[in-house]
């Protein structure tokens, strides 16, 4: 039963989004064949997360190259915010393309995407991987190029440019470990043969830097990350919604897998590269908010946004500790939950209000309070306000980085931290202050369509819900995500 339900994961969205344009027009008819394929595929993935760990060989492309699937720890983290993130942003995309011309050909794309995701969530080795991360490229850039536009074809092809840039330094790495490793097959702790890899270890930690940097390509790590404040601006926000918040992530899966069930941490601890990839993601974190700080377009603002919070998960993974591990997956969790719901939020406003420019939403909550509201309550968590859940994350990334008793980083990482959470807490609070209390001079601001609907402001309001409830609650998901990385040392 288990193996089915592995197979119907990743064929189900991907069935679904090709048979889509036979839909046909007609509007109802689209809506519900997309709900029910995120409903099931959701409940296929809920089946899937309470069945024990399991492996399930497809093919042979060669006597040593073969395509897997793999049900773990690390498969049921990502699986579960790619289906369920999926599921929550298609409801509000429902609302927000109401009239938009071209339904059908987004969320065609849009479920293609989700079965390319979950393939690679479910991968078993590293081929398998490779071919699915490629695969979630090629399916989601349309989502970026949705609407046809000069600026966003130019978007889509950087994403593709970087995307695939990146992987071909993946790829390079993956050619060394295959000869270096005694099976590409994932397992925890590495499978990186200590006798070959006697007297070339220079060579391999230098292949599997760059293969590192390749995957954190699609995860925005500095200086790959170009892609991500040129597609996000462009794409319709639902699209921006799973790009930040999900398809990103794509990047730090591949990035865990490399390091934790190829090559191992012992490999890589105390040496030139964990140094190095450190001081890229800090880099990251302080410079996508400063970044952010300075935008006044929101949706790059909230780009930006995302290249520094992406990078606090992998920072957690270079500490290469159980702590700095843990708060690295929280936030993987906590991440796709505030940032899909900032996203809906500001396309809220769009859609309802034609505002794009942080300096045209002062008093926008006298027109949507509800929006704002939720809005705000993401803001808080992205900060680490407690008990909201961004701060549960950062403080075991913070623990993580002060134990892990790494010359100057052990201190630096709780600092950047610390100044990007008060860049975040600059460019989103004032949103709220001012939104909220305007001042006498400020002009009413016009609601055509109000708060658009339940199904444009009942998905933010739930991801609000759990933006605070998760942290609030999080005792039972803290001792879960410790124990998995306690197991991949």
């Amino acid at each position: 039963m288990t193996n089915i339900l592995l197979v119907c994961a990743v064929v189900l969205p991907l069935l679904g989004g090709a048979m889509l344009p036979l839909a046909g027009k007609d509007r109802r008819v689209l809506r519900l064949t997309v709900l029910a394929v995120l409903i099931l595929e959701a409940g296929v993935v809920t089946a899937l997360l309470v069945r024990p760990d399991t492996e399930l060989f497809l093919f042979a492309m060669t006597d040593t190259l073969t395509v897997s699937l793999r049900m773990d720890g690390v498969s049921r983290l990502f699986l579960a915010v790619a289906a369920y993130g999926f599921l929550i942003t298609g409801v509000y995309a429902f609302a927000y393309l109401s009239h938009d011309g071209r339904e059908s050909s987004f969320f065609s794309f849009y479920l293609l995407s989700l079965g390319a995701l979950v393939g690679m969530d479910l991968a078993g080795n590293l081929i398998t991987m490779y071919l699915f991360f490629e695969l979630v490229t090629l399916l989601s850039m349309p989502l970026v190029l949705h609407d046809r536009t000069e600026d966003s074809i130019r978007a889509a092809l950087k994403y593709l440019f970087y995307s695939v840039a990146g992987a071909f330094l993946a790829l390079c790495a993956i050619f060394f470990l295959g000869k270096y490793c005694v099976t590409l097959d994932f397992r925890p702790g590495g499978t990186l043969d200590g006798a070959k890899a006697a007297g070339h270890e220079t060579l391999l930690r230098a292949v599997i830097f760059l293969g590192v940097l390749g995957f954190g390509a699609k995860a925005g790590l500095y200086p790959l990350h170009g892609w991500l404040p040129s597609a996000h601006p462009v794409a319709p926000a639902p699209a921006s919604a799973v790009l930040s918040g999900i398809i990103a992530k794509a990047g730090v899966l591949a990035v865990l897998r490399l390091i934790y069930f190829c090559v191992g941490p012992d490999f890589l601890a105390g040496t030139w590269v964990q140094y190095a990839w450190l001081g890229l993601a800090l880099l990251t974190v302080f410079m996508g908010s400063m970044m952010a700080y300075r935008e006044k377009v929101f949706k790059k603002r909230l780009a930006y946004s995302s290249v520094s919070q992406i990078s606090y998960v992998l920072m957690g993974l270079f500490l290469l500790t159980p702590t700095g591990l843990t708060g690295g997956l929280l936030h993987v969790i906590f991440h796709a939950c505030i940032k899909i719901l900032l996203v809906m939020t500001v396309g809220s406003w769009i859609h309802n209000l034609g505002f794009h420019r942080v300096d045209e939403l002062r008093a926008v909550g006298r027109a949507m309070p509800k929006t704002l509201w939720a809005f705000t309550l993401g803001a808080l968590a992205l900060v680490g306000i407690p008990p909201a859940s961004g701060f549960v994350s950062k403080w075991y990334l913070a623990e993580g980085a002060l134990g892990s008793g790494l010359p100057v980083y052990s201190w630096l990482a709780p600092v950047i931290l610390l100044i990007s959470a008060l860049l975040t807490a600059g460019y989103l609070l004032p949103i709220t202050v001012d939104g909220f209390f305007p001042g006498r001079e400020a002009r009413n601001v016009p609601a055509r369509n109000g708060e658009g609907g339940p199904m444009m402001w009942g998905p933010p309001a739930v991801l609000a819900a759990l933006a605070i409830g998760l942290g609030v609650f999080s005792a039972g998901l803290v001792r879960a995500l410790s124990s998995l990385a306690a197991t991949l040392f």
